[in-house]
């Protein structure tokens, strides 16, 4: 090879070099780019020749430039929807304009003023709707929008009370008609355990006043377009018998004015849902309970204030009686279990109750069974659930104040969205003002068989390719795909101090092959002066 070859040699190093350095500089200009994937140069000698029996070679080139798609640490942030990707996968996204399909492990992303999950360019993020737990239908933009959470209507009340044992009692069973105890001329004589139920007068400005009851406890329910209204027990002490056994009666009422169940509204009865009884042993603990509703009314002439009106009432699918409201005037009823801590494992059997007595003959069991046996009816002539069975935390009668020591209702009203949360499913979830979160998405990751195969295209973009094969489309977690870890992004994966390194390196071949050129221009002038000589 004649002088003239080395300096096409050192040409093309230079060449090289220079491309190796552009490499270099790229990564070390996004060593802060979330989700940037680092980049190295692959020389190759170029082709050989033959002279005088051996080979030399005709310099170096670019074979390729690999991209190092290790995963880089993570950053954690506070946003919700900063997302990074824990293994294997890229983003989804599209852009609007062009409906081109990019893939991307830069998880920098934010909601646009249309509700798009988009990333710093505008395209938006893919994933599928959720629907009852599960993604459905086609991949598509993740768009959550200030929609409204639907109310839901109280189906359930859970109350459990601690009732004075030293309460004493404020309705007997001589109550006044009028609900007070200041005119005594037309009292009647009725059943103790149905003294509160008595004196009730929903079309009085106070339907129980205070002096008839011991205690109370009021709880906001919902009905089925998200109004609220208030359920209050009035509890009151009944009787304690020799061996400490106390029985306190009850009844659940809600402010006549919102009773629209039919035969109901403006009468006596308005507001009233329920009446029973609780059954106390003498250490303190719920033994026995009872719950009497009133029928369906029957029409003109229906008096929801007589006691033949009133059953035992009927058990739901967990065996807790059952009240019936209505607030919206509604064709049906609303039906809520109400559960102060006993539950009737056995409500299949028969009505769910054993012991009730059909004392007036009228082939049902009522509360004018109740009065018909007297004023002084002992308590273990009560009825009482076929199977009862005590919570964890039943209401009790310790010596203590009366003290409502835990209350829950399942209803709620309409919600606005507050918050978006992000699991490690990568399911989207609206977080709404009434306390309920919904699962509004799930985000789509894919993977390749050759990720090597994709082609960059800036802004933290690859495209598939005929190399990389197509997208391997699923949602985190599954079947080989990385999880999804929120508040957190995916840093660049560049070594700075390799790519120091690597520079150092590549300055010295550089320097190197330029000693190269002007080695072989110095030869060439010796050459060139000889004649000169």
């Amino acid at each position: 090879m004649s002088i003239t070859g080395s300096m096409y040699n050192g040409i093309s190093g230079l060449h090289a070099q220079s491309q190796a350095t552009l490499v270099v500089s790229n990564n070390l200009a996004n060593s802060s780019t979330v989700g940037f994937k680092s980049s190295s140069v692959v020389f190759q000698d170029v082709f050989y020749e033959t002279v005088q029996g051996g080979q030399t070679g005709n310099g170096v080139s670019v074979a390729n430039i690999d991209t190092d798609f290790t995963q880089g640490s993570y950053e954690s942030t506070g946003s919700n929807t900063d997302l990074a990707i824990t293994g294997d996968g890229y983003f989804i996204i599209e852009d609007p304009k062009t409906q081109a399909v990019y893939y991307t492990r830069a998880g920098n992303f934010d909601f646009d003023e249309e509700g798009y999950l988009v990333d710093s360019d505008g395209n938006r993020v893919q994933g599928w709707e959720m629907d009852n737990g599960s993604p459905t239908g086609a991949i598509g933009d993740i768009q959550v929008d200030d929609s409204q959470s639907p109310p839901q209507a109280t189906n359930s009340i859970q109350m459990y009370l601690n009732l004075n044992n030293s309460a004493e009692d404020n309705s007997v069973a001589t109550v006044d008609d009028n609900g007070t105890s200041a005119d005594t001329t037309d009292d009647t004589t009725s059943c103790a355990y149905t003294a509160l139920f008595d004196v009730y007068d929903g079309t009085a400005s106070t339907p129980l006043d205070q002096s008839r009851y011991e205690y109370q406890s009021t709880v906001t329910v919902y009905d089925e377009t998200g109004g609220t209204h208030e359920l209050t027990v009035y509890m009151d002490p009944v009787s304690v018998d020799a061996d400490g056994n106390t029985v306190w009666e009850y009844t659940v009422a809600c402010d006549p004015g919102d009773d629209m169940r039919e035969g109901f509204e403006g009468t006596e009865a308005a507001g009233l849902l329920m009446a029973g009884t609780i059954t106390f042993s003498s250490s303190g603990t719920m033994s026995s309970m009872t719950a009497y509703t009133p029928v369906a009314s029957t029409g003109t002439g229906f008096d929801g204030k007589d006691t033949t009106n009133w059953t035992l009432a009927e058990f739901d699918s967990a065996g807790i009686p059952v009240l019936e409201t209505n607030f919206s005037g509604s064709t049906e009823n609303q039906e809520i279990s109400f559960n102060f801590g006993m539950v009737n494992k056995d409500h299949d059997t028969g009505t769910g109750w054993t012991g009730a007595t059909d004392n007036d003959g009228d082939g049902a069991v009522t509360l004018a069974d109740l009065q018909n046996s007297g004023a002084d009816v002992d308590y273990t002539d009560l009825p009482s659930f076929n199977a009862s069975s005590l919570n964890y935390s039943a209401t009790t009668s310790y010596e203590s104040s009366s003290v409502t020591l835990g209350l829950y209702q399942d209803g709620f009203p309409t919600g606005t969205l507050q918050d978006v949360t992000v699991d490690e499913s990568g399911v989207v979830s609206g977080e709404y003002s009434n306390g309920q979160t919904i699962e509004l998405y799930n985000v789509g990751i894919a993977d390749f068989s050759n990720e090597d195969g994709l082609s960059a295209q800036g802004g933290n973009k690859f495209l598939a390719t005929s190399e990389s094969g197509e997208a391997i489309i699923g949602t985190p977690g599954v079947g080989g795909m990385g999880g999804i870890e929120s508040n957190t992004l995916e840093i660049s994966n560049v070594d700075m101090a390799q790519e120091m390194t690597n520079l150092i390196i590549l300055q010295s071949a550089y320097q190197a092959n330029s000693t190269v050129i002007t080695t072989a221009d110095t030869l060439l002038q010796t050459a060139i002066n000889l004649k000169r000589n």
